[in-house]
């Protein structure tokens, strides 16, 4: 309880600190927004092209990109501490982490809540509804429970891939640009239907980087349309565990991290 008091009051100085310069944050969530709208804006004229991808509506990628969008920004905020955690393994800083008596993790998940983030939140927001709309889709129980299944299981794969880039600086001193093909590269390549995508990248995003099991299987059934790879029904539920036991492991391998951390020596 004293560390979940902390990650608050962590939370609250961010808060407060970014709200001080209001015009700065208006704008930088206008951008956001602007930014994540292009690119939807681009997979719109995919669709204006080609009308189809494979057997795949431009309203029904709309709710992939919508909840893949949702899950990545509040990852991002949330996770910003570790994103910049390089600079503080080169500066030497993580020794005062280390000598509070407070968890590294709390620590660093507290450092920052990017509120700039909302604009991608709000942009993916509105792009699965419109795509709900367009589908018709009703929000029964069954749905909205399936709805908190995707947004939860991708908001923890992505957090965890966020801890396994910090963890690697402890031994590459910077944090490698390498993850980002699995962060950004994995938000790009779920917003459309793994079905699309060849049997490699498919087994790759269910079993090594676990997006396929965390968003394609629940929102297939969110969709409540047949699935073309044949998963059977009962995976929908299942799957979105993938990305909570991911990011469990990732905190393990931080503790391997800590553990071999060496210090600057200045």
């Amino acid at each position: 309880m004293n560390d979940l008091a902390l990650y608050v009051r962590y939370l609250g100085i961010s808060l407060r600190g970014q709200m001080q310069y209001r015009v700065s944050f208006v704008l930088q969530t206008f951008g956001h927004f602007l930014v994540t709208a292009i690119e939807f804006i681009s997979i719109w004229v995919l669709f204006d092209r080609f009308d189809r991808l494979h057997d795949w509506s431009l309203a029904e990628v709309a709710v992939f990109y919508g909840f893949i969008n949702v899950s990545f920004a509040l990852a991002d905020a949330f996770g910003r501490g570790f994103d910049m955690f390089g600079n503080m393994v080169k500066s030497g800083d993580f020794d005062r982490v280390l000598l509070r008596p407070r968890s590294t993790v709390v620590q660093l998940a507290g450092q920052e809540l990017t509120l700039r983030r909302v604009g991608r939140l709000i942009q993916g927001a509105a792009v699965l509804a419109w795509g709900c709309h367009a589908l018709e889709l009703t929000l029964t129980t069954e749905r909205v429970a399936l709805a908190v299944l995707v947004v939860g299981g991708n908001f923890a794969l992505f957090s965890g891939l966020v801890v396994v880039q910090a963890t690697m600086a402890f031994w590459t001193v910077e944090t490698l640009e390498l993850m980002n093909s699995f962060t950004y590269g994995g938000v790009h390549a779920a917003q459309y239907p793994i079905s699309i995508y060849g049997k490699w990248l498919r087994r790759f995003f269910t079993f090594i980087v676990p997006l396929a099991a965390t968003s394609y299987f629940p929102i297939v059934a969110f969709l409540n349309r047949p699935d073309p790879l044949g998963s059977p029904a009962w995976m929908a539920w299942v799957t979105p565990l993938a990305g909570f036991a991911f990011l469990a492991g990732s905190l393990c391998l931080w503790r391997v991290g800590v553990r071999h951390y060496t210090s600057t020596g200045s």
